[in-house]
């Protein structure tokens, strides 16, 4: 046996321990919340605690495919009585997921109509042959991409291309030695990626699973735009922080790249005229984000889920062939798909036994008296670290729930909790598990795991202090106060 399978295996089985652990364990005490009210912890709300563990340890060391250890989620909570398997498995098949599974539809879908790279060639003629605006050219292509694609997918479609502008740029270089332009190149579009998936719902999936939660715990709804009224400005502003931060830790050896408008308008030319296909795909998108979009004003559309329109469009996509069943079977992963389910499976579990609950009157209790700001930053820091070793989904999943519960016996408003677990979860800017588009920037070689973190630590407490300024600044002024009145 090799060290690599041994240690899968000893983690397969901590995570069997720790849930048999908890599931045999003798009743734990009760949390009293500031009211003096009782919360008795059941037998259901224990195992659930424990499958926490459990799937949290089998998806940090990955010791199963990832979609495999959700449907392990669903398989525990019925063989353990957990949850009967209807409502354990119906979480699977949530709007929300179906809402993700029409985003990466739709990001398919421009991908292969070739938008995305008409786009980018496009942005690297208007922005010429400076390095700095090079890289803040990327940076916002790359962020406007996450704005109606998942950042997963904007990741791929970019790396070719910065691997072309990586290549322009070395010109004597052609091993590709690593460069101080190259690393903020990569390091910055994986950054990127993050900061503007944050401004839509479309952006990745802890967004509408996030929204997904808020609306069960507190029953109310979310819409497009007020998702985006909120985010935007911290997406960009972070989006503009990173390529500074970045002018500063990685500036570029050269001044310019001789040569790289004239290779972008020959690629573009390549490209030919803009299509019937591309036509289309732009006008069934724009459709669609216009229905979600409207609606927050049309009353007869506001009982119509988020997912409705995107999947319409993912219909219209196959119908017209520009996808095939070829995609839908190899390109669509699956796995993530899965995971996005047990991550809902997994909240709901814990909200619906009362283990959430427990847990956040538990917590309260450590931090009793504190200031709403620490709460708010407690919460956000630990999705900031979760979510650099966990998906982010999962990190949502695991996190919202107890910080929605807590936040109501603090008076604090869960709008701000929400949007705030939100942003932490869509950067993160440590380690390359963290994220896609971080593994994906790797893939080009410009940089080390240690640069990416040491990289990562200024970035990140540039995004906890663009928090705080949100809080105290744009969100009162947009109709979020910090507190419930």
């Amino acid at each position: 046996m090799n060290g690599q399978n041994a240690k899968r295996i000893f983690f397969i089985c901590l995570g069997v321990c720790l849930f048999l652990v908890l599931y045999y364990a003798p009743q734990f005490s009760s949390a009293v919340d500031p009211s003096g009210k009782s919360f008795e912890l059941s037998q259901q709300g224990k195992a659930a605690i424990g499958l926490f563990f459990l799937a949290s340890i089998w998806w940090v060391f990955e010791v199963t495919p990832i979609g495999v250890t959700s449907l392990m989620i669903g398989v525990v909570q019925a063989l353990f009585l957990i949850r009967p398997a209807k409502e354990a498995f119906r979480d699977f098949m949530d709007p929300t997921v179906m809402f993700i599974l029409g985003s990466l539809l739709v990001g398919l879908a421009f991908t292969k109509s070739g938008i995305t790279k008409r786009i980018a060639y496009k942005m690297l003629v208007v922005v010429g042959e400076d390095t700095r605006k090079i890289l803040l050219g990327v940076f916002i292509i790359t962020a406007l991409l996450t704005h109606i694609m998942a950042h997963t997918a904007v990741a791929a479609t970019m790396f070719p291309i910065l691997v072309t502008i990586l290549a322009l740029y070395n010109g004597d270089n052609p091993e590709g030695k690593p460069t101080k332009f190259g690393k903020a190149l990569f390091i910055g579009m994986a950054y990127t990626a993050g900061a503007g998936s944050i401004c839509t719902l479309l952006g990745g999936a802890r967004n509408p699973a996030a929204v997904g939660f808020y609306t069960e715990f507190t029953g109310k709804q979310i819409s497009f735009v007020d998702f985006s009224v909120h985010l935007a400005p911290f997406g960009w502003a972070s989006v503009f922080l990173i390529w500074a931060l970045l002018m500063i830790i990685y500036k570029p050896e050269k001044a310019k790249i001789v040569g790289l408008r004239e290779k972008a308008t020959a690629e573009y030319a390549k490209l030919g005229p803009i299509n019937s296909k591309e036509i289309f795909v732009s006008f069934v998108v724009a459709f669609a984000l216009a229905m979600l979009v409207l609606q927050a004003i049309i009353p007869a559309l506001k009982t119509m889920d988020r997912s409705v329109p995107l999947l319409l469009a993912g219909v219209l996509f196959f119908l017209s062939k520009v996808l095939s069943v070829e995609d839908l079977e190899k390109r669509i992963p699956w796995n993530i798909v899965l995971l996005f389910s047990g991550a809902m499976s997994i909240g709901f579990c814990l909200w619906q036994t009362g283990a959430a609950q427990w847990i956040a009157i538990k917590w309260l209790s450590m931090i009793a008296g504190a200031h709403w700001l620490v709460f708010l930053l407690a919460v956000c820091f630990l999705v900031l670290v979760m979510t650099n070793f966990i998906m982010n989904v999962a990190a949502i999943a695991i996190t919202l729930p107890v910080a929605l519960v807590m936040a109501q016996y603090l008076g604090v408003n869960p709008e701000l909790v929400m949007y705030g677990a939100v942003a932490m979860a869509g950067m993160p800017f440590l380690l390359l598990i963290g994220a896609a588009p971080n593994a994906m920037a790797y893939e080009s070689k410009q940089f080390t795991t240690g640069e990416f973190f040491v990289s990562g630590i200024p970035a990140s407490a540039v995004i906890m202090g663009v928090l705080v300024i949100m809080t105290f600044t744009y969100w009162p002024v947009v109709g979020m106060p910090a507190l419930l009145r």
